[in-house]
């Protein structure tokens, strides 16, 4: 990032009419440099955490060794304020001679500080003699490049310090008051039309000789995100094992993985069970709800590929920002594209030493677009392009999302269907088999920890006390089916008392909470077969061929029995019964019926991850069959309906509004519900009566202390 080559000059910085407000503009620049400065120490300053980064005093220097070389020692009676630091500060202009190597820079004990202040003083003070004067086009032309590239020093100052400030076992601040990111909220993916666009910067204003020219593009129909990715979404791919699924990463990017360790982004840290993240404020907790910063473009292509999404292209990200929808587009973080740093059409690097900077980088580095919250205010435009290396970490850099605009026919037939069933009903309702995304599953088990939720806990315990005469009858043949197993933990008691056990079925919907409850599951329990079963368990199930002939026992926890009406739970009893043979047994979990504030309480929890649940049905919908529901149109509601004895979850329209899904529009009232979930209550009676219905006895039945929850075992 450090300087890119010769503008085309717009309108002039300054000319006969303007002085002041050029000198004024020059005076800001260099005063917010040592502005940035200003919280270090002298031994800050000097040293340099690793090549990639600069020492502050080395900083200092350079952007003032710009100024003198490449605008006063030109001209004639200028004396350079020390001959060695053409040598000393020298970045990479090799029309220029030679230079303090790059990695070396940590070494330059001397000059002092107090000289390198002296020099900048010098400097500024020639300078604003120049400008006094009056500048020529070249002159003003390179005047605006030198603030440019002092604005781009600013930003690596900070990114410096903040590497070198995280190395330290003191973790110190560099400025406790330095603004915390905003919360994201709930993507949404923006449509864009494409087709033949253009991109780049005009004629008018400056702009880096990378920006032009303006060129034509053709950009197929896509998406993308409205904002950043999330450190929460970027928690859920961790616990995914996202830095541990080589099929997510470019070869390249898995190499690093492996050799540098990679588990996180750079400046978190695991305390215990929980993240901390390193920022300019210092050592603080990770928010959830924050932007994700400080990852590589192989870690952002990966988190991408796992989303189901990919980046954005330059030319897609600019369309994007131009047509005003994007959020976050400058103030956070630069965002990682998909497009390689190379020149547009036409593009010819500025002649002279300062051409150097621009065409000689146009190999082996990726696009970023937008600006960070280092970035200096108006230092940044739509068309700017920085660019660093695929593997760098400490750019504060994100990503947001983009993917290809999906025809109807390639959009998940049965959810599609659902859906567009569900959204023309009246009232509007869907499955809540829907929930269950690997957003959906990992909210779910959050919702479990929470402390209204009593289901999970009530229902665990009583499994506890109950576990070995649960399994008293099982032999190392029994074969063990899980009904929606999500992250099978349940499970684990069952196996713990049980070792001889030797093979589990889980059957879930969601690919992705599948693989991770497997993963775990083999690696904990390295004598179980573990045969895992993608699908809806409310559609026909097959027994693996090779099950067909072994004692099976199915498994139901949860109370999920209850989000099905009467008709609908006793349909499933009996495709149970059909899967497991005859001869089976089938452990269900139910809840008892109970005080109406307690269930209330349990399904609209104080913390709002129940309400993140049910409205995760939306991002889903979003993300999977190209909707455009915006999250926050809508709230989370749960209420108890005593006649059908039953807590209802409903997404309520906070405003009249039409909302876009797999191709097809709908129109929600205000006020008016999408009915999510049911989660009907039993008493021991009507629950032995919903089962013999359905041609299974109640064989043995535990009801825990309240508040109640059953556990039953038919026959």
């Amino acid at each position: 990032m450090d300087g890119h080559s010769h503008p085309t000059t717009g309108r002039p910085l300054c000319s006969d009419a303007s002085l002041s407000p050029c000198l004024r503009r020059y005076s800001e620049v260099r005063a917010a440099t040592l502005h940035h400065a200003a919280p270090l120490s002298a031994e800050d300053m000097v040293v340099q955490s690793m090549t990639d980064a600069s020492p502050a005093k080395w900083h200092l220097a350079h952007t003032s060794w710009f100024f003198e070389t490449f605008l006063l020692s030109p001209r004639s009676g200028y004396a350079p304020f020390d001959p060695h630091y053409g040598y000393l500060f020298n970045s990479y202009y090799e029309a220029k001679g030679a230079r303090q190597p790059r990695a070396q820079r940590g070494i330059l004990t001397r000059p002092a500080l107090s000289d390198i202040l002296a020099y900048r003083q010098y400097v500024d003070h020639h300078i604003r003699d120049l400008i006094t004067a009056g500048l020529d086009a070249e002159s003003e032309a390179l005047l605006a490049l030198g603030l440019a590239h002092e604005e781009q020093h600013q930003e690596l100052l900070l990114m410096d310090i903040l590497h070198l400030f995280s190395l330290s076992p003191l973790a110190p601040a560099y400025d406790p008051a330095f603004a915390a990111d905003a919360p994201v909220g709930e993507t949404r993916f923006l449509a864009c039309s494409g087709g033949l666009v253009e991109i780049g910067a005009t004629g008018g204003g400056f702009a880096f000789d990378n920006e032009r020219p303006r060129h034509k593009v053709w950009l197929e129909p896509y998406q993308i995100a409205d904002r950043l990715v999330r450190n929460g979404d970027w928690m859920a791919f961790m616990h995914d094992g996202g830095y541990a699924r080589p099929e997510l990463w470019l070869s390249d990017g898995w190499a690093h993985v492996q050799v540098e360790g990679w588990r996180a982004p750079l400046y978190w840290r695991l305390d215990g069970d929980r993240w901390q993240e390193f920022s300019l404020r210092g050592l603080h907790p990770v928010d959830p709800d924050a932007p994700v910063t400080h990852i590589s473009f192989y870690e952002a292509d990966a988190f991408a590929r796992w989303a189901g999404a990919r980046l954005p292209t330059e030319a897609e990200w600019e369309l994007a920002a131009r047509q005003n929808g994007l959020q976050q587009v400058d103030d956070v973080a630069w965002q990682w594209t998909n497009s390689a740093y190379l020149g547009y059409p036409g593009f010819r690097p500025g002649a002279g030493a300062v051409g150097e900077y621009n065409g000689k980088f146009m190999s082996g580095q990726m696009t970023l677009r937008g600006g960070s919250a280092f970035t200096p205010a108006g230092h940044a435009r739509l068309t700017y392009r920085n660019f660093f290396a695929p593997e760098k970490r400490w750019v504060r850099a994100s990503l947001r999302l983009a993917r290809d605009h999906a025809p109807a026919e390639s959009l998940d037939e049965a959810f599609t269907s659902d859906v567009i069933a569900g959204l023309s009903a009246q009232p509007k309702s869907l499955s809540p088999k829907y929930f269950y995304d690997a957003a959906g599953s990992d909210l779910f088990e959050a919702i479990c920890r929470t402390p209204e939720y009593y289901p999970t806990r009530s229902e665990t315990r009583l499994l506890r006390d109950i576990a070995d005469e649960l399994v008293a009858d099982w032999t190392a043949d029994t074969v063990l089916f899980e009904f929606g197993s999500g992250a099978s933990d349940k499970t684990r008691i069952l196996l713990d008392a049980c070792p001889a056990l030797r093979t589990y079925v889980p059957i879930d919907i969601s690919p992705d909470a599948l693989h991770a409850a497997t993963m775990r599951l083999q690696s904990n329990y390295p004598q179980l077969e573990v045969v895992p079963l993608v699908g809806d368990f409310t559609q026909p199930l097959s027994r693996p061929e090779a099950l067909k002939t072994r004692p099976c026992v199915g498994f139901f926890p949860g109370s999920t029995i209850g989000n099905f009406n009467p008709d609908e739970a006793r349909d499933l009893l009996r495709a149970f019964r059909q899967l497991l043979g005859e001869e089976a047994q089938l452990i269900v979990g139910a809840d008892m019926d109970k005080d109406a504030a307690t269930l209330h309480a349990a399904y609209d929890d104080a913390a709002g991850v129940t309400a993140a649940f049910n409205k995760n049905l939306l991002v889903r919908m979003n993300r999977e069959l190209q909707g455009d529901f915006d999250v926050d149109a809508f709230a989370h509601l749960a209420l108890w309906n005593d006649e059908r004895a039953r807590i209802e979850m409903h997404l309520v329209s906070r405003r009249d509004q039409v909302v876009a899904v797999a191709g097809q529009r709908f129109h929600f009232a205000a006020g008016e519900t999408l009915h999510t979930e049911n989660s009907h209550k039993f008493t021991p009676q009507s629950f032995a009566a919903l089962c013999r219905d359905a041609g299974w006895r109640v064989a043995r039945q535990w009801i825990s202390p309240p508040p109640a929850f059953g556990v039953f075992v038919l026959s």
